[in-house]
């Protein structure tokens, strides 16, 4: 049995990192309405924003930015 974990650049920020390709935050992109992932960075700063303004805060799961089993692939 093995892990594995994606990595692509965040919606956001445009930095690589890597996440749990079943469980990740994502976004459609308005231009090709593809779901983009989003990392942890942007997503709690986003939150944070969204408290601010008394908006519910997009829920983050809590295997979002971890290994995923092999074969949960």
């Amino acid at each position: 049995m093995g892990y594995a974990m994606a990595a692509s650049a965040c919606f956001g920020c445009g930095k690589v990192f890597m996440y749990n390709p079943h469980r990740v935050p994502s976004f459609p992109d308005p231009k090709t309405m593809q779901k983009e992932p989003v990392c942890k960075e942007c997503m709690e700063l986003v939150n944070r924003r969204r408290v601010e303004i008394g908006v519910k805060p997009h829920p983050i799961h809590p295997d979002a930015y971890e290994p995923i089993k092999e074969e949960d692939l």
